[in-house]
């Protein structure tokens, strides 16, 4: 473990549209809940040390949706971290619904969207949410009443900023069009790179990107793969290497590893102070 009493400051600081400062390593919330994302925790007093152990690491930025449990991430982070600190950045989305475990159903409707922003606010204890992000743009439903749901709700003072989730280029510049989008959250990672163009825009147009599910590392982390080879050499584990890799690759890349143990949550912080070579980096991008 790093003697750095705050690790997370060591991946730098970014303005979410502007004026929402965080530190760059942030943490997601969605593994605090129980199996499938669904219910309770098994151990609910270790996720909320997880929690508090997170910010007292350095990390300004945690993500959570009303889908994660339903709700029950969203009240950990209240119950472990309310009244919050005025560096704390807290995201939170809508626009998935549950019916059980691992089962996510897109839901745009204008009056679910801000049902749920109503019950998020009450939930994590805000009277304004930083960053609400449309968790899924449902089909169903035109995008601008989807938007200008989220328009309206932001002139109410009730959302800051607005982001979007698992999105193309052309929504997004679709989205730009009805209302200001900050920051969009795809699935990305070295061993997944399918969003690179998205990365690539969100860089042009200095949107935040939050890459969910940042360690996967596929084959590369192997035993003699190219993974486990430098992270080898830096004395640190194939994840805190994956970490870095996103770190290094974008200055607008948010990476927001999440986890239930604390043990975990500081081997995940601590790959902020791994510094990649040149030589490294283009490595680790071929390879992948």
């Amino acid at each position: 473990m790093t003697t750095n009493t705050q690790p997370a400051k060591a991946s730098g600081s970014y303005r979410i549209g502007g004026d929402l400062r965080v530190d760059r390593l942030g943490y997601g919330a969605m593994q605090l809940t129980g199996p499938g994302v669904w219910g309770d925790p098994k151990d609910p007093a270790e996720a909320v040390r997880v929690l508090r152990r997170a910010y007292e690491l350095g990390v300004t930025f945690v993500d959570t949706a009303d889908s994660y449990g339903p709700f029950v991430s969203e009240l950990l982070i209240r119950e472990a971290l309310h009244p919050y600190p005025e560096d704390l950045v807290i995201a939170t989305k809508a626009g998935l619904t549950r019916s059980g475990p691992d089962d996510w159903r897109p839901v745009g409707r204008p009056e679910y969207l801000r049902q749920q922003c109503e019950l998020s606010l009450r939930h994590l204890g805000l009277e304004r949410i930083p960053l609400f992000q449309l968790h899924r743009i449902d089909p169903q439903v035109p995008l601008a009443d989807q938007l200008g749901e989220l328009a309206l709700l932001r002139q109410e003072g009730k959302i800051g900023h607005i982001g979007l989730s698992q999105v193309s280029v052309a929504e997004i510049e679709q989205a730009r069009e009805i209302v200001p989008i900050v920051s969009v959250q795809n699935l990305y990672n070295l061993a997944d790179r399918s969003a690179e163009d998205v990365l690539t825009h969100c860089e042009r147009t200095d949107l935040a990107f939050i890459p969910w599910f940042p360690i996967a590392t596929g084959n590369l982390a192997r035993p003699g793969g190219p993974l486990d080879e430098i992270a080898a050499g830096h004395g640190a584990s194939p994840a805190q290497l994956a970490l870095a890799w996103l770190l290094r690759r974008s200055p607008v890349m948010l990476p927001i590893p999440g986890t239930s143990s604390v043990a975990h949550l500081e081997e995940n912080v601590a790959a902020a102070e791994v510094e990649l070579s040149d030589d490294e980096f283009e490595a680790l991008a071929k390879a992948a």
